[in-house]
């Protein structure tokens, strides 16, 4: 089987793994994503399989949108919601035109 699978990846399992996930699932002898996504990030991963995989560097500059959420005030460790609170601060000065 020779294609591209289109999977909502979700939070908490790295690209990688989401493609070896589909390769299993499909018998694939390999596959490839077209971009990765952060382990704690869910959406569109693109999966390339078996001779699908050599059209999936021209893929790569396909138009992404984010949508994020976020809590001001907070700074962790790794810069992201696993990490450890290292320092937090009064939010309620930030503006929206700030945001922007």
């Amino acid at each position: 089987m020779n294609g591209i699978v289109i999977l909502n990846k979700p939070r908490g399992i790295t690209s990688h793994k989401a493609c070896k996930k589909v390769q299993k699932l499909t018998g694939a002898s390999k596959a490839g994503h077209t971009g990765t996504l952060d382990p704690e990030a869910e959406g569109v991963l693109i999966v390339c399989i078996n001779e699908a995989t050599r059209i999936s560097e021209y893929l790569l500059d396909l138009e992404k949108v984010y949508i994020a959420t976020g809590v001001l005030g907070i700074a962790t460790d790794s810069h992201d919601i696993s990490g450890e609170v290292i320092s937090q601060k009064d939010p309620s000065g930030v503006t929206e035109e700030a945001l922007k």
